[in-house]
């Protein structure tokens, strides 16, 4: 008998009883599942099998597990069994505690402050959940299951690294010492089914009228600069306005780390590269705009402008790809437009103050801005249409907004869309389009 078998045998005979028996049996298939792992690795052909499909690799791992439990006699209630199958299965093929969390179709973030403190964001509230790794070093193997593949990397020497998961979802680490609580993850997970414009009203993001407007300035081929804070819903608002192309056109998308899935025939998808581990071999977003002109675009959709390339992709809106759409981090649309400002001079292009204006001013249409509200539901708070003031000057005009008018005893805003009364001056793009807008959509409501 080893004497794994004989701690076990022990184990078994002397389990304890009461409040205390739940914590002794986690223990126990804890240390079964460190036992089964150490035994897979020594005894198993690994090469074999991960090179099998993911379905047969759970079945050939499930098999070997319950040959090794055979020959050490171990007997588990069929209950238990399956959680350590499962917990096996998860920390050798999977993510570890991670799995269930990202099985989750109602979890949309989950963050890791240090290996005993998990957060998750669900219906836009955050809430702490009992899951936890076992120690730093735990983290640290999940995080280098995730980056390996992608032929990253994170260390002391690059204690910071973004990737995404297999299924898009976005993936930020952090790892002392940098971080002072450990390693710390934040994942934002990537939805099977991309949200359409029904979704947002249900959600009550925005209103109907809102939907249409916005519908039909895309259809119109306007320029559209999506502004909000993180965590706002810029990338699906992005995402919905996107499937609102045309089928025929052909878009080009530019993203740091590809999430947009706009359902058209005719979309290519381009994605910027960080250096190597010899510092080399970066492909920037603004190199990717460019290059983007030289593939016969309809339209370029970036999924957001940072820095010097906000400069290339107003003028690729100002020479000839109408319909563009952009993200940027922004509180409200004067501020957008302020940062727009600043990366354009950040691109080195020597221009005065009022040149730079006119530019924006001549590529951009409509701002869209988005909030993450405290209750933390996301609404489209505002849309703008910007144009040039008689004195040079850039006007925003406020089209639709959304209206506070308190807050529910549970914390829940309380408020309404509205127009603001004003028709836009792109009415008549709109019916150049061929599109009719009923003729109520911009009456207020006070």
């Amino acid at each position: 008998m080893s004497l794994f078998e004989r701690k076990t045998e022990r184990k078994l005979t002397l389990q304890p009883s009461g409040r205390n028996k739940a914590a002794y049996e986690n223990q126990y298939i804890g240390e079964l599942v460190d036992h089964y792992k150490t035994r897979l690795l020594k005894e198993a052909n690994l090469e074999l099998l991960t090179s099998l499909p993911q379905g047969e690799m759970k079945l050939r791992i499930e098999q070997l597990i319950s040959t090794f439990m055979s020959e050490e006699k171990i007997i588990l209630p069929r209950h238990d069994k399956e959680i350590l199958l499962t917990r096996i299965i998860d920390e050798s093929i999977g993510y570890g505690p991670l799995e269930p969390l990202l099985n989750d179709p109602a979890i949309t973030e989950i963050l890791i402050n240090g290996h005993n403190e998990i957060f998750i964001e669900k219906m836009g509230q955050l809430q702490q959940v009992p899951v936890s790794f076992k120690d730093d070093s735990h983290v640290r193997h999940v995080i280098d299951r995730i980056v390996a593949p992608l032929g990253r990397r994170i260390d002391e020497s690059s204690p910071m690294v973004d990737a995404r998961l297999p299924d898009g979802s976005r993936v930020n680490a952090v790892i002392p010492p940098i971080s002072l609580n450990g390693p710390l993850v934040s994942i934002r997970k990537f939805r099977k089914e991309p949200f359409r414009m029904e979704d947002l009203l249900q959600f009550q993001t925005l209103s109907n009228e809102m939907a249409v407007f916005l519908n039909a300035i895309v259809k119109a081929k306007m320029n559209v600069l999506i502004s909000g804070g993180t965590g706002s819903g810029k990338t699906t608002i992005l995402n919905v306005l996107g499937n609102s192309i045309p089928p025929r056109e052909r878009v080009i998308t530019i993203e740091d780390s590809a999430e947009l899935r706009l359902e058209k025939p005719n979309v290519v998808g381009l994605e910027a590269r960080p250096e190597n581990m010899e510092g080399q071999g970066e492909i920037t977003i603004r190199h990717l705009v460019k290059n983007s002109l030289r593939m016969r675009p309809d339209r370029i959709i970036v999924g957001e402008v940072r820095g010097a390339e906000a400069f290339d992709m107003l003028q690729a809106m100002n020479t000839g790809h109408e319909g563009s759409i952009t993200t940027v981090h922004a509180n409200t649309p004067f501020d957008a437009l302020r940062r727009v400002e600043g990366m354009v001079i950040m691109a080195g292009m020597d221009l005065p103050t009022h040149i730079v204006r006119e530019y924006i001013v001549g590529a951009l249409d409509i701002i869209v801005q988005a909030e993450r509200l405290t209750d933390g539901s996301r609404k489209i708070t505002s849309i703008c249409e910007i144009h040039r003031r008689d004195d040079g000057e850039i006007s925003i005009t406020e089209i639709f907004k959304f209206k506070r008018t308190g807050m529910k005893s549970n914390g829940q805003v309380e408020g309404y869309f509205t127009s603001t009364g004003l028709a836009p001056r792109c009415i008549e793009r709109i019916k150049i389009f061929g599109i009719n807008l009923p003729d109520n959509l911009f009456h207020s409501r006070g």
